[in-house]
C-alpha cells in the first residue's frame, strides 16, 4: 500500500545540494588567486567536519539559539587557523563564509522538485538560516512553498521541535508529512515522532563513495533520486 504524504519536507545540505563540491570550489576561487595553495576538498571537509559540534553546543544549551551563519563563521575561523591562512581580511571572510549560500544542486534536484510540487507541499526543514535557504532557492530554482527549519523552531535536528514546529506550520500531523534525507539519523528522529520517511542515495556526498548509498533504518521508501521518488508517490 502505497504511503501518502501531503507535505514533503527537505533536508538541504547533502540531500539537495553537493556542499562538498561547491565548498572546495568556492574556496579555490577566493584564496587561490592570493596565492593560496590547500586541498580544497580537504578544506571543504574540515569546515563542514565542524558542523555538528558547532550544533550540539546550541542543542544542549551551552550557547543561545543563534543562525546558521553566525555558527559557519566561528567554524571558518577555526578552519583558517587549522590550516594555517591568516591574511584573509574581514570583508573577505565575510564573503567566503557566504559560500553556503552559493551551493550547487544535485542534478535530479531542481525538475524532480517541480515535479513533487504537482501533488505536494515543498519545504526546506533544514539547520540553514531563512536566508541562506533563499539565496540556495533561487540560485537553483527550488519551488518551495515555504521556508521551515531551525529559525522556525529556534534549535537544530535532530531536536523533535524542529520537525514538530514545521508540521504545526502547515497545519498538519506528523503522519501527514514525509520527511525527505541522505541521512538515516534524521529521518530516524522524524520517524520517531510519526512522520513518514524517504531515504535519498547521496553516496558521494563525502567525496567518491563516502555516502549513505542505502538507509540504515527502515524507511517507508528508499531511492536513488527525486524522479523514483515521484514516481513511488504518484505524481
Amino acid at each position: 500500500m502505497a504511503v501518502t504524504a501531503k507535505a514533503l519536507f527537505f533536508d538541504v545540505f547533502g540531500t539537495l545540494v553537493d556542499w562538498r563540491n561547491s565548498i572546495a570550489c568556492e574556496a579555490e576561487t577566493a584564496l587561490k588567486p592570493r596565492g593560496i595553495a590547500l586541498d580544497w576538498p580537504a578544506f571543504a571537509d574540515a569546515w563542514r567536519g565542524e558542523y555538528q559540534g558547532a550544533l550540539e553546543e546550541v542543542r544542549a544549551g551551552r550557547m543561545p539559539f543563534c543562525k546558521l551563519d553566525v555558527l559557519h563563521r566561528r567554524n571558518l575561523e577555526i578552519t583558517l587557523g587549522r590550516f594555517g591562512v591568516g591574511t584573509l581580511g574581514e570583508d573577505e571572510k565575510r564573503d567566503l563564509n557566504l559560500a553556503w549560500h552559493r551551493l550547487d544542486a544535485w542534478p535530479d534536484v531542481p525538475g524532480g522538485l517541480a515535479r513533487l510540487k504537482r501533488k505536494h507541499w515543498l519545504a526546506p526543514v533544514s539547520n540553514g538560516n531563512i536566508s541562506l535557504m533563499v539565496d540556495l532557492a533561487r540560485r537553483n530554482n527550488f519551488p518551495w512553498d515555504a521556508i521551515l527549519g531551525a529559525e522556525i523552531a529556534g534549535d537544530y535536528k535532530p531536536k523533535p521541535r524542529v520537525y514538530l514546529a514545521a508540521a504545526a506550520a502547515f497545519d498538519l500531523k506528523p503522519q501527514d508529512c514525509m520527511m525527505v534525507a541522505a541521512h538515516s539519523n534524521d529521518l530516524a528522529a522524524a520517524a520517531a515522532l510519526g512522520l513518514r520517511t524517504a531515504h535519498l542515495a547521496r553516496p558521494n556526498e563525502h567525496g567518491p563513495g563516502r555516502g549513505e548509498s542505502a538507509p540504515s533504518i527502515q524507511v517507508d521508501y528508499a531511492v536513488k533520486g527525486l524522479d523514483e521518488l515521484a514516481e513511488k508517490l504518484g505524481v
